[in-house]
């Protein structure tokens, strides 16, 4: 797998170019962890910002688009191929500056794709 793939949304997962998912439910593989407060792709670098609440602290976290398992649109949901624990492990978002810096943005993809390379993900 290239390391593109994980900013790509997969081909099944029902996402539709130009789809707005502002404000869709985020479902991990073990529950409910927050909502979409945005989709960004700076660099070519698709991914979701997702406003966790209370979940996470009453943080955010970015998580690539190519970990979407699928998008509900009748629901308003998005379902990842992750859990809860998967995204708390990734490398922290603090401001949104950091959406647009390409070695954060790396260093994301790099903890998602060792979720798919031990199976934890399927993208």
């Amino acid at each position: 797998m290239t390391i593109d793939r994980i900013w790509s949304y997969p081909t099944d997962s029902g996402h539709a170019e130009g789809q707005d998912l502002t404000g869709y439910g985020v479902v991990a593989s073990d529950g409910t962890i927050g909502h979409v407060e945005r989709e960004d792709g700076h660099h070519g670098m698709w991914h979701l910002v997702v406003d966790t609440g209370v979940w996470l602290f009453g943080r955010s976290a970015v998580v690539p688009v190519g970990v979407v398992r699928a998008v509900e649109a009748e629901s308003r949901t998005v379902a990842l191929a992750c859990t809860g624990d998967e995204v708390k492990q990734a490398p922290r978002f603090r401001t949104d500056s950091e959406t647009m810096d390409p070695a954060y943005l790396t260093a994301v993809g790099d903890h998602y794709l060792r979720l798919i390379r031990r199976g934890s993900a399927t993208a």
